[in-house]
């Protein structure tokens, strides 16, 4: 085993986006960014996971794999064995209604300890199995093999189900996670959940104060991707906000060239955004209206024998999950095809997966191992109409990917990854998906969905030539880990 002599930092900015991000270091609000970028590789274009959402996307980061193989299909999806709703925490108003405390225990438990396939193994706990010590701050997405404290202030405790105020979870062998793991012992935690970017850049100054940098640290900022909800997604304030806390993070060095000569420094977007339009009967869909005929479970009590359906929203993507056996699917797919507003339906049937679609016609069925080839040398039989998923076949069976990227692989793991009987739905630009208590968000910008405006993130990469095999998240493990160990 040799571990390279430079410790790598990922500094993961939540919905950074290319565009933006060129902006803002082309003008000068981004100088930190706009230094490693000019320095190293830039690469506008990674591929996220799907559904575009933190908790899913951060999964297929640290575990390199999709949602089929790791399980953690969405910030808001139904278990079907045990009959309940899990929310990661997708607003307050539903948070609320479905209970503080059994979302909380969800985030902060139940993801990493329960939900996460123990047939995946994460970045920490490879690292670990090597000797090799690694970090993580501010982010829910954990899971290691080192048991870890998880304290509750008192002021929070009735909030949670830790008993005595402490709970044992298994991390990295250095864990930051807001008022509930903290570095530095007295470190002010201005969020309940987790700390904001600030907290981060802390926490992250303190371990090089320290001398105490791991091999691989793995840092969140999580403030940018309320801003855009209600700003829209050209917003550049809040990639200067973070900017600023980077250039104190490359001052603690005797120069920037200097913490580039001691590090590799990796800055990745999670998820991008879809502006959203101004007016709520023309962009808001609100799915119980076009299900009305059916029994729809309410998300504040235990789902019941007689309810026909479960709807988990996740921004412009939506699980439908069908409970009642005598309910075909294609019943509910065809009432969801009277709405313009959905440009893609999906579900799994045997062992293919079907497409359809609100707002286009014909159909397209596809599955794995077959004699078409995409341009991430994977495999697929098609029958039907690839311009559903804006497929672009050529006469040779070669798949390449307009406004779905890698569209195949993440839908067909989105249908994989979960046990029941459901329907994915998502929305074209500007429209996002309602259901009960779920947040929209009018005149803004929104992401879930499988659309490049919500997919493709930005990757800088200083302090090392090497990059990912594809441009995509799904092969950051293998790239960390051939970077850390030879």
């Amino acid at each position: 085993m040799n571990q390279t002599t430079k410790p790598i930092i990922l500094l993961n900015i939540d919905s950074l986006m290319p565009e933006p991000l060129e902006i803002a270091t082309q003008t000068g609000r981004a100088p930190a960014l706009q230094f490693l970028k000019e320095n190293g590789n830039y690469i506008p274009n990674m591929v996220s996971s799907f559904p575009t959402m933190s908790v899913t996307i951060d999964s297929t980061l640290l575990t390199g794999a999709y949602a089929d193989k790791h399980h953690i299909p969405g910030l808001n999806w139904f278990d079907y064995r045990k009959k309940e709703i899990v929310n990661y925490g997708t607003g307050f108003r539903e948070t609320t209604r479905q209970g503080v405390r059994r979302t909380t225990h969800n985030m902060l438990y139940r993801l990493n300890n329960e939900h996460m396939s123990t047939e995946v193994s994460t970045i920490y706990e490879d690292l670990a199995k090597r000797g090799i010590v690694s970090a993580s701050i501010n982010s829910f997405v954990y899971r290691g093999n080192t048991p870890q404290k998880l304290h509750v202030p008192r002021l929070f405790s009735a909030l949670t189900y830790f008993e005595n105020g402490e709970w044992t979870t298994q991390g990295p062998s250095i864990l930051s996670l807001g008022h509930f793991s903290k570095l530095r012992k007295w470190g002010f935690t201005p969020q309940i959940a987790a700390g904001n970017y600030k907290f981060t850049a802390r926490e992250l100054r303190f371990l090089i104060r320290k001398n105490n940098l791991p091999a691989f640290t793995f840092c969140i900022f999580q403030d940018m991707d309320a801003r855009i909800h209600f700003r829209g997604r050209m917003d550049l304030k809040g990639i200067s906000k973070i900017d600023k806390e980077i250039q104190k993070i490359l001052n603690m060095y005797s120069s920037w060239e200097e913490a580039v000569e001691q590090n590799v420094w990796m800055v990745i977007g999670d998820n991008g955004h879809s502006p959203t339009g101004t007016r709520y009967k023309e962009f808001i869909i609100d799915l119980r209206k076009i299900l009305k005929n059916y029994r729809i479970a309410r998300i504040e009590r235990q789902v019941k024998n007689k309810d026909q359906l479960v709807l988990c929203v996740n921004q412009r993507m939506t699980y439908i999950y069908v409970l009642d056996k005598n309910l075909s699917l294609k019943t509910i797919v065809d009432d969801l095809k009277t709405d313009t507003r959905i440009d893609i339906i999906a579900w799994k049937e045997e062992d293919a997966v079907h497409v359809t679609s609100g707002l286009r016609e014909g159909s397209l069925r596809f599955r794995p191992n077959g004699q078409y080839m995409d341009v991430y040398n994977q495999t697929w039989e098609l029958d039907g109409e690839g311009k559903l998923l804006n497929l672009d076949v050529t006469d040779d069976n070669k798949v390449s990917f307009g406004d779905y990227p890698d569209a195949l692989a993440r839908l067909h793991s989105a249908l994989h990854s979960h046990e029941g009987r459901f329907i994915i739905v998502n929305a074209k630009p500007g429209c996002d998906f309602k259901a009960q208590l779920t947040p929209f968000h009018l005149s803004g910008a929104a992401h879930g969905s499988l659309h490049k405006q919500e997919s493709f993130v930005p990757l800088i990469i200083t302090g090392s030539d090497e990059k990912p095999t594809y441009p995509r998240f799904v092969d950051m493990k293998e790239f960390i880990l051939r970077l850390v160990v030879d």
